[in-house]
């Protein structure tokens, strides 16, 4: 599996101006060949080659490998546009959003990443050090730093291209590692259920709960920050702002990989796999008022899963989604379904056998049932489920449930119907 290392370089001033230029210039590079892209209506990488190659070469003075890695660059950014505009993340075509984005060229950044593969770069692990292709000639002996661990995967599995990044002031190489991956536990017989939320960022069928407080609190504290900054419009307020951007982004990513490396490490000791609701499009399927809306946008329950994901293919967890429609309100005990049953965000009380538990918690334990459904079901068939019948008229939202609208994330399982 492919992971990616970021180490921070420490080049000295020297080394940090030719390295600027080259970004510059390889940026400056790509905003011309995707203006030539667009009036042209050519997005195929050789396609666009034959009308960009030799300007770029003669007009920047990049090598031949920079060039055609700025062309491919171009290439790929209009790739990545078509996809979110097939999958509706740019809203409707006749929506401003998506006019601004299809009626301009793309453009680059003067400061953004620029793909460098081995003929460009060479790293030398026991000095820590790189040298590095630039427009002022090969800058030899770049110094550069890492955790111990990514330090060792670095020597380990570094494979393929890695981009040069400038941030915040600090210059980074973002490497391509091939990790091996662990075999697969196909003999799991049962699964561990994790329920994502926000008050809750993950609670499990084991009945631990990581409470989301201090990260809310922070969110709305930085919220409020920048609220206060951002109408005082002075200069040194434009500083902290620079100086705090990301701050929140960064702490939640920390928070994620702490959990869902704990998720992992419990189902891996425990010999189970790991079940999760497949969430994608709640974000447009939930309507909320507008003091709510900050809170479900800024929720990262894709970002963790995408962890729990990675890790538990790292150790040969198999990871299974199911449909998460009225886990919230299904009783875990008996099976009853009612609205009434979610007395409040904390509180679950069965009307029908009167048992008493924690929300999220009865939550991820029907997500565990469902997920132990589905992989009976799969173990056990050795044929396809026929085509289902859509004749019906019904427009809306599965009401099912069971576990037959699940999805599994595992490489080499084969689960009839999914």
């Amino acid at each position: 599996m492919k992971l990616v290392v970021q180490v921070k370089l420490l080049p000295t001033p020297v080394q940090a101006a030719a390295l600027e230029e080259t970004l510059h210039a390889c940026n400056e590079a790509a905003t011309w060949v995707s203006s030539v892209a667009f009036e042209k209506h050519i997005k195929r990488n050789f396609s666009l080659r034959e009308h960009t190659y030799t300007a770029v070469k003669d007009r920047w003075g990049l090598g031949a490998q920079a060039a055609q890695h700025v062309i491919k660059k171009t290439c790929d950014a209009y790739r990545t546009l078509k996809a979110n505009l097939k999958a509706g993340n740019l809203g409707k075509p006749d929506s401003k959003r998506y006019r601004r984005a299809t009626e301009i060229p793309i453009a680059f950044r003067p400061e953004g990443a620029q793909p460098y593969d081995d003929r460009m770069l060479s790293w030398q692990y026991t000095q820590r050090t790189v040298s590095i292709w630039t427009l002022s000639g090969r800058m030899k002996q770049v110094a550069f730093t890492a955790s111990p661990e990514h330090l060792a995967r670095l020597a380990l599995y570094r494979k393929g291209e890695s981009d040069l990044l400038y941030r915040d002031g600090m210059w980074f190489l973002i490497a391509t590692c091939e990790v091996p991956e662990a075999e697969l536990n196909t003999s799991v017989v049962e699964f561990l259920g994790v329920d994502l939320g926000i008050v809750n960022i993950a609670t499990t069928s084991d009945g631990q709960i990581m409470a989301g407080r201090r990260l809310n609190r922070g969110r709305l504290r930085e919220r409020t920050l920048r609220t206060k900054l951002q109408r005082k419009n002075t200069p040194s307020a434009k500083r902290r702002l620079r100086k705090r951007r990301r701050k929140e982004a960064r702490r939640v990513k920390d928070i994620n990989h702490k959990i869902a490396k704990h998720v992992v490490a419990e189902a891996e000791r425990t010999g189970r796999g790991i079940a999760l609701e497949d969430l994608t499009g709640i974000r447009a399927r939930v309507r909320l008022r507008k003091p709510q809306r900050a809170t479900l946008h800024s929720w990262a329950f894709a970002q963790l899963g995408e962890f729990i994901a990675y890790k538990a293919r790292k150790a040969g967890v198999p990871v299974v989604y199911v449909d998460p429609a009225y886990t919230s309100r299904t009783c875990a005990q008996c099976g009853h379904i009612d609205k009434a049953n979610r007395v409040s965000q904390a509180r679950f009380v069965c009307r029908s056998c009167g048992v008493v538990a924690h929300a999220d918690w009865n939550g991820s334990r029907n997500i565990r049932h469902r997920a132990e459904e589905l992989w009976r079901c799969g173990a056990q068939s050795t044929a396809p489920d026929p085509p289902p019948n859509n004749t019906g008229r019904g427009t809306g939202r599965k009401r099912s449930t069971t576990a037959s609208g699940a999805r599994c994330a595992s490489p080499g399982l084969s689960v009839p119907g999914i």
